[in-house]
């Protein structure tokens, strides 16, 4: 295995001992999830744009908040540290080419990436979804493109909280015309409540907090829900 930018071999082995003992891909995304809290936050960790070359990257003691959420679902896919690096590559890019046209730089496209291979498939949410029109061109070297997508707007999480479940992957909705998601994270369930674990950039580090709050907090066009899958 070619050794990525990053990689601690021994913290990889010690993050996937904490998932071992799960047998849901869930209760493993969970687990990995909480031993990476407190970890610092990191902007711009990845290596690469439309003039430099890409480099697989795959840092396991910092974060924003898409790396943090393709680590631990890559962690909780893996049985080894070979494993784990095979599946970030698989999560990141468009057919697992490392170059920078295959990023996944739009999370709608990781989502649709990520569902056509079934690491994760979208929580249904008929009736309480809108659909939401973008043209998208908040990265530059990329072209604009259109996408349409569906989101469940805030006033109706009430009627969608009983849909989600722990591990969710969430995906917040931009108000911002040329961006589809400005933020994302993992759910987990705490005495019945829904939490949130997230790399967070106003607190510095990856965090766990009340998701009603984060919904308060912020603005924003809805939540799209992806539900990570079993291994086959």
């Amino acid at each position: 295995m070619k050794k990525p930018l990053g990689l601690d071999l021994r913290l990889a082995r010690a993050l996937l001992s904490k998932a071992k003992p799960h047998r849901t891909v869930a209760a493993r995304v969970e687990a990995v999830s909480a031993a990476l809290l407190g970890c610092p936050y990191e902007a711009f960790g990845l290596v690469g744009s439309a003039e430099a070359p890409e480099v697989l990257v795959a840092k396991l003691d910092r974060f924003d908040c898409v790396t943090y959420v393709e680590t631990v679902l890559a962690l909780a896919r893996a049985e080894t540290p070979e494993g784990f690096v095979e599946e970030l590559r698989l999560l990141r890019y468009e057919g697992g080419v490392v170059e920078w046209a295959k990023r996944n730089h739009y999370m709608v496209g990781w989502a649709r990436a990520n569902s056509r291979r079934r690491a994760v498939w979208p929580v249904a949410a008929e009736k309480l979804a809108v659909k939401k029109e973008r043209r998208l061109n908040a990265v530059p070297g990329l072209p604009p493109r259109d996408e349409r997508f569906w989101c469940v707007p805030k006033s109706k999480m009430k009627a969608f909280a009983p849909r989600l479940s722990n591990g969710d992957v969430l995906l917040f909705a931009s108000t911002k015309a040329g961006l589809d998601v400005f933020h994302c994270g993992l759910l987990v369930l705490a005495e019945g409540k829904l939490r949130l674990r997230h790399a967070s950039r106003s607190a510095g580090s990856v965090v766990e907090q009340d998701l009603d709050a984060f919904l308060r907090a912020n603005r924003m066009a809805g939540l799209v829900a992806l539900r990570p899958q079993e291994l086959p």
